[in-house]
């Protein structure tokens, strides 16, 4: 439960920002320019693989003395893959920014960055990007926009907008006054003196620290010597740092924050609280009830059919989740896929022993390393175990795992039908009969199903074949044949044969 706040102990504090939008429309480049340092060099695959957290001043429209004002921006990363990342910044963020390029307009991934602010119900502005470019059309986005029920200011609507040049930095100052005057409207109030409270933005596992947390405040102070709850999970705050790395004493509403001390990662995306004695965290831990957690996707198959055990192993829980998401695009009708652990942290031994060194088993790994102990063991049980630092590269290569390791099904296949118009003579369980093929073809060595009125009488082979007194190896449509056909029953004129494969799907 949220701490209640007195009225008295009420004052403004800064808005959380979310920049939204397309993967190519200029998020990184709007927040580089802000921030004054480069992300975008370090991108794996060209796009922002983990949600971060950045704080800036800009000076108060409304200040007569030059006062300026705390921002804090969250940094969402817009790939497909990580939507549900993108749609938990948006609702952790007070005010976003949709931005969309001068030179291509709203795409797909502007309209699902759109769909996840109105989910979270709050305010936006559009930032028009790359209006320095060439081919830049401002009018024409606007009108696009429109078109895509996006209603700006002086066009239909009261939604914000402002042209800017990630670039050259033309338009951003209007932008950052415009995102402070909607701040004010908010009316974004916290309290400092009571114990902070706010969400997990992002967990990681650092191989010299340890589980690294970083969290956004949305009310309250933490500070050096109390303890951190987020649902099941504990930690100190004796190790804190701001958003530039540095050794922090207290932090209050609205700053993200790094703290080292979890013994477990926690959820990205969960609330946490602090106290001020381990005791009063530990009673919090006690009334926690985690959810059942259900496998990643089973197909609708029976029990007894065979299982894929799959094991996923990331740096962060946000990249857990992404892939989490990927594989459930992934086609799985005739697989049965369990995922059996996900985790921070390389892929150890015990990724290897959950299987049940089950050869079927596939673990996936993303930005992480594999233990020599783990590779060793692997190698031994036959199971595949594979690295990426690229989302879509990982869920193209766990697709077709997937596909290699189902098992095959034996499917019947029908090359051919055919009417029976004499009996010749009868041995034993072989009968001389001759037919015209009616579709496909009917060959020697095929499997028969013998139909009388449409019901099945019995099955058989052929097991020789003639036309025009010559022996066959196949007869097509439109034919007529001799044929020599091995069955218990008596085959009779007017039967129809149906010639078929058993075939590994």
């Amino acid at each position: 439960m949220l701490n209640k706040n007195k009225k008295e102990n009420m004052t403004e504090r800064p808005p959380i920002i979310a920049v939204m939008g397309h993967i190519d429309h200029g998020k990184s480049a709007l927040l580089d320019f802000i921030r004054k340092s480069n992300v975008v060099e370090n991108e794996a695959g060209g796009i922002t693989q983990h949600i971060s957290a950045y704080e800036v001043e800009q000076k108060d429209p409304n200040s007569k003395n030059g006062q300026s004002k705390k921002i804090t921006f969250l940094d969402t990363p817009g790939h497909a893959a990580f939507t549900a990342m993108r749609s938990r910044g948006a609702n952790i963020a007070d005010i976003a920014i949709l931005i969309v390029s001068a030179e291509e307009g709203p795409k797909p991934q502007t309209l699902e960055a759109l769909e996840s602010i109105k989910q979270a119900n709050i305010p936006f502005i559009v930032a028009i990007n790359k209006i320095d470019k060439p081919n830049a059309n401002v009018e024409k986005t606007k009108q696009q926009l429109i078109e895509k029920e996006i209603y700006l200011e002086g066009f239909g609507g009261d939604i914000p907008f402002t042209p800017i040049s990630a670039k050259s930095g033309e338009g951003i100052p209007e932008l950052l006054d415009t995102l402070l005057l909607m701040a004010e409207m908010e009316e974004l109030k916290g309290d400092s003196t009571k114990s902070a409270e706010g969400f997990i933005l992002e967990s990681h596992l650092d191989p010299k620290k340890g589980i690294c947390a970083t969290l956004i405040i949305t009310d309250g102070t933490v500070k050096s010597g109390s303890f951190v709850v987020s649902e099941d999970k504990i930690s100190p705050t004796r190790i804190m740092e701001n958003f530039l790395g540095r050794s922090i004493k207290e932090a209050t509403f609205s700053s993200p924050i790094s703290i080292i001390g979890f013994k477990e990662a926690p959820t990205v995306g969960s609330t946490f609280m602090t106290t001020s004695s381990k005791k009063e965290a530990e009673k919090l831990v006690s009334k926690f009830k985690p959810e059942t957690v259900k496998p990643v996707q089973t197909s609708t198959q029976s029990a007894d059919n065979k299982i894929i055990p799959l094991v996923i192993k990331a740096d962060v829980l946000g990249s857990i989740e992404a892939i989490e998401k990927e594989l459930a695009k992934i086609d799985t009708k005739k697989a049965n896929v369990k995922l059996v652990n996900a985790g921070v942290g390389d892929v150890s031994e015990n990724d290897v022993l959950v299987t049940g060194n089950d050869k079927k088993a596939i673990i996936v790994g993303f930005n992480v390393g594999v233990d020599a102990s783990a590779k060793d063991l692997a190698e031994r049980a036959g199971i595949d175990i594979e690295t990426f630092d690229i989302i879509y590269k990982l869920t193209e290569w766990l697709e077709e795992k997937i596909i290699e390791k189902t098992p095959k099904e034996k499917v019947e296949k029908i090359i051919g039908t055919a009417k029976v118009l004499r009996i010749f003579n009868k041995t034993k369980n072989k009968q001389v009969i001759g037919g015209e093929v009616k579709e496909g073809s009917i060959s020697v060595g095929a499997k028969l199903r013998i139909l009388r009125r449409e019901n099945e009488i019995d099955k058989g082979k052929i097991v020789g074949m003639e036309t025009q007194k010559e022996e066959v190896k196949e007869v097509k449509e439109g034919q007529q044949f001799g044929a020599m056909i091995e069955a218990k029953q008596d085959i009779a004129e007017k039967d129809r044969l149906e010639a078929f494969i058993i075939t590994e799907e």
